[in-house]
């Protein structure tokens, strides 16, 4: 007669440890999905509330054609073409300047970063990532009007943008570039290239896409900040193409405009003009701000998803990820 023998006590101990895991996964993957999803409803809500306040604004005919020289709360009409041409402005200034100093400070702290120095520029860099919008707008303000006596303009905007997105670029040149084969880099030595030659010819074209990545992102960053052109400069609703003279209109400052115009009353009450007949009717109130806010907003974001979606399209042409 043969004893039927009982498994070994490690595996018993094994067959109930992965029970008990495979509960405690599900319960982690679970919990994943609930703050996913918790995470969701507000993003939801405020698309949705966006979208159905000011798509009305966006479709009427003139949105992006027209400016708001002349057209008070009150009166119906304008669009956002003075705004658009403002932040495009500012933000294409910011660009021009912030781009090559970030790139240059990224291949510094891959390439050649050794020492004090180098430690100092990161540590200088994360200070500036975590630095709030109205600190550099203030800092900017101090030193070209209070100090150096200057007035409030498009390009002081620019120069505040330039703290904002700098460390951005940074960070995602840091990353693109260390994720280039060090095998490049000592295939072009073997071949004779000195360092210099071999960063331009070799490693950042290898990385060019994630590097445009970088910019893009760092562009979407700085598109939709406010305090620096509260602080900065005036708002203008005619166009104003020039950045170093007098105020100017941007998007945000579109939205503030706006905004101040709101009132409990809908634009309060007396001599207004009927939007429909074009007569002065006494004790009627009439209000288009809030149109106008929501659609100025629905384009804002409309534009910052935009650079978004082509800085993930750019990102999935990297050379270096295939």
């Amino acid at each position: 007669m043969t004893a039927t023998m009982a498994p070994p006590q490690s595996e018993l101990t094994f067959a109930k440890g992965k029970g008990t895991r495979k509960i405690k996964n599900s319960a982690a993957t679970g919990l994943v999905w609930l703050a996913f999803g918790i995470a969701l409803v507000p993003l939801i809500w405020l698309l949705y509330t966006v979208i159905s306040k000011g798509y009305h604004a966006i479709v009427q005919t003139g949105w992006f054609t027209s400016d708001q020289a002349g057209i008070s709360f009150s009166v119906k009409g304008g669009g956002v073409s003075a705004a658009i041409i403002g932040t495009a402005e500012q933000v294409a200034l910011c660009t021009v300047i912030s781009v090559p100093i970030a790139i240059l400070v990224g291949v510094y702290l891959v390439e050649y970063g050794r020492g004090p120095f180098a430690k100092l520029t990161t540590f200088m860099v994360d200070i500036l990532t975590g630095i709030p919008s109205i600190v550099a707008a203030l800092f900017i303000y101090a030193l070209f009007i209070t100090t150096l006596g200057g007035d409030r303009a498009g390009w002081l905007v620019s120069l505040a943008l330039v703290i904002l997105m700098i460390p951005v670029i940074v960070r995602t040149t840091e990353e693109m570039l260390r994720l280039v084969p060090n095998e490049l880099r000592e295939a072009s030595y073997a071949l004779g290239i000195p360092k210099w030659r071999t960063i331009i010819k070799v490693v950042i074209p290898t990385a060019f896409t994630g590097l445009v990545t970088g910019v893009v992102l760092g562009i979407a960053r700085v598109a939709g900040e406010t305090a620096p052109l509260l602080i900065l400069v005036g708002y203008s609703g005619n166009t104003n193409t020039d950045l170093f003279n007098n105020f100017q209109s941007s998007l945000p400052g579109f939205i503030n405009n706006q905004a101040i115009n709101l009132t409990p009353s809908g634009g309060g009450t007396g001599k207004v003009l009927d939007p429909e007949t074009g007569q002065l009717v006494a004790g009627k109130a009439v209000n288009f701000a809030p149109d106008r806010l929501w659609g100025a907003a629905l384009t804002l974001i409309i534009i910052v998803m935009a650079l978004n979606l082509i800085a993930r399209l750019i990102g999935r042409r990297n050379k270096i990820a295939n």
